[in-house]
């Protein structure tokens, strides 16, 4: 049995609980920025990469948190970095997707992400896939809670080149 892949990926939580989530192209679903590691490269630096190509954000890679491993999918494990945001720390109205993959019936480059928005950690069943809310409910409210800060995230709104598809 092949071993499970593991995606990395960044849980950005503000002070009133909320937390930073992509919604997924022509999908109801909206998601945490997280993707597979490109061959060799460190979980951490995978998320911080994932985080700027789905929504343009500049992390602190040094700042964030290792939360660890967790069960995903069959195949999958989902491998989560952490940091909080003062609220208002990120202007998702400047947010980009810098990843693309072919429209399955156009074959065109078409954006992962489409929106970003700060979603209640509280309601998870209202807008999270049932996988990702599992992990997010096995969370540890206390250790959210002292998770390093950082006042503002600042977001890359630099010209797009859809040349980059998504894994």
């Amino acid at each position: 049995m092949a071993a499970p892949t593991v995606s990395c990926g960044v849980l950005l939580v503000n002070r009133r609980d909320e937390i930073f989530v992509c919604h997924t192209t022509g999908t109801p679903r909206w998601d945490l920025p997280k993707g597979l590691a490109d061959a060799g490269e460190d979980p951490r630096d995978a998320a911080v990469r994932e985080a700027w190509e789905e929504a343009g954000l500049r992390l602190p890679g040094d700042a964030l948190q290792d939360l660890g491993e967790f069960a995903y999918l069959p195949a999958k494990r989902l491998h989560l970095f952490a940091l909080r945001v003062a609220s208002g720390g990120v202007d998702v109205d400047r947010c980009t997707c810098r990843s693309f993959f072919p429209h399955h019936h156009t074959g065109r480059p078409t954006p992962e992400a489409d929106a970003w928005a700060w979603k209640p950690l509280d309601d998870l069943a209202s807008w999270c896939g049932k996988n990702m809310t599992r992990v997010l409910q096995s969370l540890d409210r206390g250790l959210l809670a002292t998770l390093p800060q950082v006042d503002r995230v600042e977001v890359d709104v630099s010209p797009l080149n859809p040349s980059r598809t998504a894994c």
